[in-house]
Order: structure tokens, then C-alpha cells, then sequence
């Protein structure tokens, strides 16, 4: 598989919103002790998104802080971390607050473009050492080509969530059409290579989301498949099994396979309900919570 260079990338969640998570608890080695003022004013202001949130709806003065922050620090040519953690923002402030159909799409294009400034500064890395470029590469050797930076694993990440969330908003016959679902998978194959771990299987759950949700359109997503669907899921919920987005997803592909697959889906569901959300990431996993017990109401 290569990357197309005229495709639009990634189709992460076709149907309901995603809820990206990234663990903030300390140690994290994503957090490094940056000397750029910009960027620890983003982050203080991130590590606060939650603050007078109403449910699972996040008050939009940190967040939007945040995003200023980080939109500043992002000026900088070659500030490969202020690009992730722009989009990771963005994500944030267009998923979890409250917002018009048409400012949350223009929300998502930016991360969709500052994603891809980051992916193109990761590239110029890689060929200044020798690589070749990414759209000659497959993802394994995409992923050895970067592997020593970073950033790396958080950029593809984050734009792949961004392209996502993107293609959402934008219309996901129309996004498959331009590209996306196989930029989206190739995204997570680098990412899988990279770090199977990172974000709790997060290669692993945009990849297995990705099969249960994209449309099966010929010469686009032919390789759509239930079964890889449940595969990557699996192995995102065997890689982390607390995370709420790993188990709301298997949950909600096993939803429309067999009777015990059903099953399966319902008790994974209301194992979710019966947990307490993390207080770090309140916003992101009520509204998992949320999602589930809507899905359970359809399911029994």
C-alpha cells in the first residue's frame, strides 16, 4: 500500500463522533520539558480544557486558550510539537464545545492542514537522512524512516484524527471518494508500526474503526472488512482494556454481527456505564458513557 499524493486523508470515525483520548497523568514522555513559552502556555491552558464544563460539554475559554497558544508557537517553520498539539486542540475544542455545523467544519480544517504540515515536516526529516519520499514508502518503511523522532507517533496520530473528524463533517461518501479512507489507513499501519501502544492500541482502534465504519465503495475501500474490524479492535481493548474508546468501538462492531456477538456488545457497554470516567479526561469519556447507553437502548 502507498500513500496517494492527490488523496485526502483519513475517514476515522464514519458514523457518531470520535472521542480521541491521550493520557495526560504524569510521566508522559509526549509532554517534553519544551523551552518554547507559546507552548507551555498551551499546555497549562490544555491541561484545564475541562474546567466549568457543563456534563460533557467543555466551557470554550481554556480550550480556545489553548488553541492560541499553540497557534502561536506553530509559526515557528519547523516546531513539529506545537503542530501536534494545535490539532490535538482543535479536536478537542470542535468535538467537546459548543459550536455551529459550519465553524466546526472550519475547526477540523485546520487541523487537517496543520496535520498535514506536520507529517510534511517529518518527511523533510526523513529525506534530509536519507529517505525517500513518503508516497514511495509503504507505512513499515515509513515508520523506520521516522522512528527515532519523537514526534513522530503523536503527528500521525492526531492527523489522523483530524482528517477524520474532517471527512465527518465534510460527508464521508464524499471524503471516501477524495482519498480518505485509504489515507486514514495508512496512517495507522505507520502508527501501528511505529507504536503499537501508543494511545492506549490507538493504531489499532482508528484502524478497526476505520473497517466497521467506512463505506464499502469499489476501487476505494474494497478491503473493508467486519473481520479486520473486530481483529484491530481486539487488539486495541487486549493493548489497553480500560480505555473507553477501545471498548465503546468493539462494542459497537460486535453490535451487528451474531447473536452472541450482540451479547458480547451489551455487557461491554454496560461494563462502561459502571465504570467512573478518568478526571483528567472527564469531557471525552462522558461522552463515551453517553454514546453507550444510547447504543444499548438499540440493542436491547
Amino acid at each position: 500500500m502507498r500513500i496517494r499524493a492527490a488523496g485526502l486523508a483519513a475517514l476515522l470515525v464514519l458514523a457518531g463522533g470520535l472521542q480521541a483520548q491521550q493520557r495526560l497523568e504524569p510521566p508522559s514522555p509526549l509532554e517534553p520539558k519544551s523551552g518554547n513559552p507559546f507552548l507551555r502556555d498551551g499546555d497549562s491552558h490544555y491541561a484545564r480544557r475541562q474546567d466549568k464544563r457543563v456534563g460533557a460539554t467543555a466551557d470554550r475559554t481554556e480550550i480556545a486558550a489553548a488553541v492560541r497558544a499553540y497557534d502561536t508557537a506553530a509559526q515557528a517553520a519547523d516546531n513539529l510539537e506545537a503542530r501536534w498539539k494545535l490539532a490535538r486542540a482543535l479536536v478537542f475544542q470542535g468535538l467537546y464545545t459548543e459550536m455551529e455545523p459550519s465553524a466546526r467544519q472550519a475547526v477540523f480544517e485546520k487541523a487537517r492542514r496543520v496535520s498535514e504540515d506536520g507529517i510534511s515536516i517529518l518527511e523533510r526529516r526523513a529525506r534530509r537522512a536519507g529517505a525517500n519520499e513518503f508516497t514511495a514508502l509503504s507505512p513499515e518503511e515509513i515508520a523506520a524512516a521516522v522512528h527515532k523522532d519523537h514526534d513522530a507517533s503523536p503527528t500521525f496520530y492526531w492527523a489522523a484524527v483530524s482528517w477524520g473528524q474532517w471527512a465527518v463533517a465534510r460527508g464521508k461518501e464524499e471524503a471516501t471518494r477524495l482519498g480518505a479512507a485509504q489515507r486514514v489507513r495508512t496512517y495507522a499501519m505507520v502508527l501501528i508500526a511505529l507504536d503499537p501502544g501508543f494511545e492506549d492500541g490507538g493504531g489499532y482502534r482508528v484502524l478497526g474503526r476505520l473497517h466497521d465504519r467506512a463505506p464499502r465503495m469499489q476501487s476505494e475501500t474494497e478491503w473493508v472488512s467486519h473481520a479486520e474490524a473486530l481483529r484491530n479492535l481486539r487488539l486495541a481493548a487486549r493493548t489497553d482494556s480500560a480505555n473507553f474508546a477501545n471498548r465503546l468501538y468493539l462494542a459497537e462492531a460486535l453490535a451487528s454481527g451474531s447473536a452472541a456477538d450482540r451479547a458480547e456488545a451489551v455487557r461491554i457497554a454496560e461494563g462502561l456505564l459502571s465504570d467512573a470516567p478518568s478526571p483528567t479526561r472527564i469531557v471525552e469519556e462522558l461522552r463515551l458513557q453517553r454514546e453507550a447507553a444510547e447504543d444499548l437502548r438499540l440493542w436491547k
